[in-house]
């Protein structure tokens, strides 16, 4: 369970072929505090640490989740900025909003624009998720919970705060890239009785 609260930026620093996928992430946890089999968020998919070094962590990446992430869609190479974040302990505070690190599907920016000190950026969701996405309610793009402005169809805009483009890797954005959704869990939940009832 994770917040949406970025932590800390890693680096990719290599990727290889294994059955599954397999990659080192060069971060600046401090990772005597890690352990092996620990949980962390990198772009928001919820990845286990098999391995671990002073500064890096090697996670396994299956078939499915570079099918459905944008791990599939971007590729991850050397180099590749990522947001991470360390699992929730009891305790923690909890500033975003409750992220599962299981990645819905893929949003697409549409649209940038300088809005104030801030960057305005629309996306477009597919359609089996639009309708979970509502204004003034929370997503997590690429492992940063963030609030929902408007909603119109299957596009919805969100702001990114100058502090949020200092520390995560949305100083990046670019019109046309492909983000990691999670929609938000009481979203789902409320869908599915309104479904049911």
């Amino acid at each position: 369970m994770f917040t949406g609260i970025i932590t800390n930026i890693g680096n990719v620093r290599q990727v290889e072929q294994r059955g599954d996928m397999r990659a080192r992430i060069e971060c600046g946890y401090d990772m005597t505090g890690v352990d092996i089999g620990a949980s962390i968020a990198c772009d928001g998919v919820c990845l286990t640490v098999v391995a671990k070094g002073e500064d890096w962590f090697d996670v396994d990446i299956s078939a499915e989740t570079i099918a459905k992430t944008n791990i599939g869609a971007n590729g991850w190479a050397a180099g590749k900025r990522l947001n991470l974040e360390r699992a929730l302990r009891v305790g923690d505070e909890l500033g975003g909003h409750i992220v599962s690190g299981h990645v819905d599907g893929i949003a697409m920016i549409e649209e940038m624009r300088e809005e104030g000190g801030s960057v305005r950026l629309t996306f477009s969701a597919p359609a089996t998720l639009a309708r979970f996405v509502a204004a003034k309610g929370s997503v997590a793009l690429n492992g940063t919970s963030l609030t929902v402005n408007e909603v119109d169809g299957l596009r919805f805009g969100v702001n990114i705060i100058p502090h949020t483009q200092e520390v995560t890797t949305w100083d990046e954005a670019a019109v046309g890239q492909s983000v990691n959704l999670e929609i938000d869990t009481l979203a789902r939940y409320v869908a599915r009785l309104a479904e049911a009832g």
